[in-house]
């Protein structure tokens, strides 16, 4: 069993959301953050909220989408502790609407999803995942570390009406975990180096709390637990995976018994 006291967690989209929630996770369990986010002003905010529970935390403004970005971020969190133990690559963004739009009267396609709104979405929801935990697994190799990559797909991944640039991002987070520890069993890797992914569904975070009270009593109908799932909820699994070193490869859900149905 891995302790998170003194251990370094790196953590995407650290400005707010699940990221945020995990970074003050950490703190009050002892560890250390490293917050890596677009906003400054959403880190400074972070950072505030963290040095109130005396919590040891660093930030960085990056884009994951940046190759130079993700590598310096790498790079400072080993010159600064010598170590990462936890990479948790949660900067994401949604940018929702149908592949093709029909009128309601005529019938016909009115509307349709532009190249840049499914790219940018896998831009940064999948390939800036790779690039940071390409970036981090290099120095945890090459510095001898122990701990665990966590991923973050979601609910959506088993496919949302109106989400195809999201869920295929969540869909490809569902199958890194497996490829990366047969990466490292093969290597000799996989008794200190481990790759999971979490799957939340509809979570309240601030972003989700601010949605139509109608829009969000129609998402509840569809959860047994019947509320959202909170993102303190949602961190303490990934405490719970990072402690358990026989958790490795896989996708663990966590969505209140949620199904969804044949209309997304």
């Amino acid at each position: 069993m891995l302790e998170i006291k003194d251990s370094v967690a790196v953590i995407t989209g650290g400005g707010g959301g699940i990221g945020a929630s995990l970074a003050k996770y950490w703190v009050k369990q002892g560890g250390k953050v490293v917050l890596f986010d677009i906003l400054e002003e959403l880190l400074d905010k972070t950072k505030a909220e963290l040095e109130t529970l005396h919590g040891e935390v660093t930030t960085i403004v990056g884009d994951v989408t940046n190759e130079e970005d993700c590598s310096r971020l790498a790079d400072m969190v080993i010159d600064k502790y010598g170590k990462i133990n936890l990479v948790a690559p949660f900067a994401g963004i949604t940018k929702d609407g149908f592949i093709v739009s029909t009128d309601r009267h005529t019938g016909k396609v009115k509307n349709k999803m532009s190249l840049d709104q499914f790219q940018s979405v896998l831009d940064v929801n999948l390939t800036g995942v790779f690039l940071i935990v390409r970036e981090c697994a290099e120095r945890m190799i090459n510095n001898d570390c122990n701990g665990l990559i966590c991923l973050v797909s979601s609910i959506g991944s088993l496919g949302t009406a109106g989400q195809i640039n999201y869920s295929s991002s969540k869909a490809a987070m569902s199958v890194i975990p497996k490829v990366m520890t047969a990466a490292f069993f093969r290597q000799g890797l996989s008794q200190r180096l481990r790759c999971v992914a979490i799957a939340p569904g509809y979570t309240g975070t601030e972003m989700v709390k601010g949605m139509d009270e109608k829009v969000i009593d129609k998402i509840l109908h569809q959860v047994p637990l019947g509320r959202l799932i909170e993102p303190e909820e949602v961190t303490s699994l990934v405490g719970e995976l990072y402690r358990n070193e026989a958790c490795a490869g896989d996708v663990y859900f966590i969505h209140g018994g949620l199904r969804l149905g044949s209309r997304g």
